[in-house]
């Protein structure tokens, strides 16, 4: 994902830019992305940036007009309306375009970055005071990397930066190892690199005279867990003025915009409130695209983006993406660091063709985990007899963890634990390809959903009501679940729960096929049961895909004898896990993303010394 790398160090000056320029290769993925650097050997900074081409962050360094204070920023910000102007009114900067605003709000506010908006992460430098400061977002939604040796503080926004100039690092943490066998992401700010951390949220960490001075934070979240709580309609009034009084920022800049529908409510409150003029709004779906039918997502985009009034398309998955599966596998785990298993590699392909419809793209993403405490992940215990006693004892572990941060604030597990930690992988793949926007972070929204009554997130209501209330004739469409409508359905009753039975239909014959089903499936095969209940709700049919067009890439990969050798594994149970699901009479479609990812990350991260 671009962002911002680099060393903070006493170390010569020739050795240190020689790494510098390194790490910033490492990180050039794209031949539409821009790097650039920026030295100050007195400072011990040793800074670059990657960025996407005429992106909110492409244009750095920013310098104040003393050029005394410089700021490098990455990621996207969103102001108050006329912040820009009204710093330029007291006297700052003759040029006020895009992020140019930020180094000059740094010098009028004391807090600085406090009142930032967004997600990022960045380093200003005080040369007239010799200080640094490198922080990130509230919720540590943009990630930085960091690594502290004796000679350098290294940081970057991918691990593999860092690795690339401290080799030895190339290993595995144990805990973090546990922690995602059992979760799917690693906890607390750690990785799965032993001797390199994740920044925690909201933090501000000064450095001075090439070294770490102090290791702060701007933000804590009890700040918001406690305020005072609303009633209902209060609360609801409140979300509404926020949320209509906000979004139209997240439209705001040169750059095209494209919005990305699906089936659900959280995109759908963004275009009843938008109200973008006809045409002007180009949506799109990601979709089925073996043939089987078009899918519920699809069908319901087209119809709000229909009654919009703008133009809608749908980007399909199917042989194209297959045949060229390898190279995406690949892509998705080196790109993330290890941190996306292989069942999102199809969101890489999609994402490529999206930015051909515009570099930003426009999602209802974290709306659902924001407004109605949907819980993403949870921990479980791998299959049994697949990983050795020293493995399953870190993944005990990782399920005491887990059950102790659950505990606390829901809103704050889902904003400043679930978010930074399981939905980053994602993240960080779909924004190697494009600017990924989203007013569900919006940090007035947020604060707003804290204060909300119990049970107003328990249920849709709040959000139903949004849409009404934004756009009536939006109200009345299904949702891809049945949810919502006006009852124009001969019988909406029954129509939900047959859509609702082809969503859970659809999981238990794809990933989900309990063994039984397997075998009674596998006896069955000549008649293609795979097509009544397959391309409803999902764009990816991995059960059938391993099983079928993908049989040679799962058997070349797991039953090769470097993959068999790994010593976190039992081998023999690996052969019979892949030979089963390759038979058809077998569902290992989890294990085998697992043992996949696993592989991929050991071949492009810990083997490649």
């Amino acid at each position: 994902m671009p962002g911002i790398v680099g060393l903070i160090t006493k170390m010569p000056r020739e050795r240190a830019e020689a790494e510098l320029r390194l790490m910033i290769e490492v990180l050039r993925h794209e031949a539409f992305y821009v790097t650039g650097t920026y030295v100050d050997e007195s400072l011990g900074l040793y800074l670059g940036w990657i960025t996407l081409k005429d992106s909110f962050s492409d244009g750095m360094p920013l310098r104040n007009e003393r050029e005394d204070i410089v700021l490098v920023f990455s990621g996207e910000e969103f102001p108050e309306p006329g912040t820009a102007r009204r710093l330029k009114e007291r006297g700052h900067g003759l040029h006020m375009d895009g992020p140019h605003y930020l180094v000059h709000l740094s010098e009028e506010d004391p807090s600085f970055p406090v009142g930032l908006n967004g997600r990022f992460h960045g380093l200003l430098a005080d040369r007239t005071r010799g200080a640094m400061t490198l922080f990130n977002d509230r919720y540590g939604m943009h990630r930085v990397y960091y690594h502290e040796a004796g000679e350098a503080f290294y940081f970057a926004a991918e691990a593999k930066a860092i690795l690339a100039v401290r080799p030895e690092l190339r290993r595995t943490d144990p805990r973090g190892f546990g922690e995602y066998v059992a979760c799917g992401c690693v906890l607390e700010n750690r990785t799965l690199f032993d001797g390199i951390y994740v920044l925690p949220p909201a933090s501000a960490w000064v450095f001075r005279g090439g070294s770490l001075e102090r290791k702060g934070v701007y933000f804590q979240a009890r700040e918001w867990e406690g305020q005072t709580r609303l009633d209902s309609e209060t609360y609801y009034q409140e979300l509404r003025s926020v949320f209509s009084r906000n979004l139209a920022r997240y439209f705001e800049g040169p750059a095209r915009v494209a919005m990305s529908l699906t089936g659900g409510l959280d995109g759908r409150m963004i275009m009843a409130w938008q109200k973008p003029s006809a045409g002007s709004l180009p949506c799109y779906t990601f979709g089925d695209g073996t043939g089987i039918r078009e899918c519920r997502d699809a069908i319901v985009a087209q119809q709000v983006a229909r009654a919009c009034k703008q133009s809608h398309g749908v980007i399909p998955v199917g042989a194209e993406f297959l045949s060229r599966f390898s190279h995406y596998a690949e892509r998705t785990v080196y790109l993330t660091d290890g941190c996306l298993d292989l069942m999102h590699s199809p969101d890489l392909y999609l994402n490529e063709k999206a930015r051909a419809i515009a570099p930003v793209r426009m999602t209802g993403n974290y709306g659902s985990e924001v407004l109605r405490r949907a819980v993403a992940f949870k921990p479980g215990l791998p299959t049994k007899g697949l990983f050795n006693p020293e493995v399953l004892e870190h993944v005990r572990a990782a399920g005491e963890t887990y059950a102790g941060l659950l505990r606390g604030n829901p809103v704050s597990f889902a904003v400043f634990r679930q978010a930074p930690w399981h939905h980053y992988g994602l993240l960080a793949l779909e924004q190697t390809q494009l600017s990924l926007r989203t007013p569900y972070l919006d940090n007035d929204l947020v604060r707003t959903v804290f204060r909300a009554p119990e049970s107003a997130l328990l249920n849709n209501d709040a959000c139903m009501r949004l849409i009404a209330d934004g756009d009536a004739e939006l109200r009345q469409i299904l949702t891809d679940r049945g949810l919502n409508g006006s009852g124009r359905h001969f019988s909406t009753g029954a129509y939900r729960s047959f859509l609702e039975f082809t969503f859970k239909a659809e999981y238990a014959y794809d990933s989900g096929m309990p063994q039984w089903v397997a075998r009674i499936d596998h006896l069955l095969s000549p008649l293609r049961l795979e097509r009544l209940f397959l391309g409803w709700h999902k764009f990816h049919h991995f059960r059938v895909w391993y099983r079928d067009a993908l049989s040679g890439y799962v058997r070349d990969m797991l039953l090769d004898a470097r993959s068999l050798s790994r010593p976190y594994l039992q081998p023999q149970r690996l052969k019979a896990i892949v030979e089963g699901h390759l038979k058809g009479n077998r569902n290992y479609t989890y294990e085998i993303h697992k043992m996949l990812t696993l592989e991929l990350f050991h071949r492009a991260f810990i083997d490649a010394k």
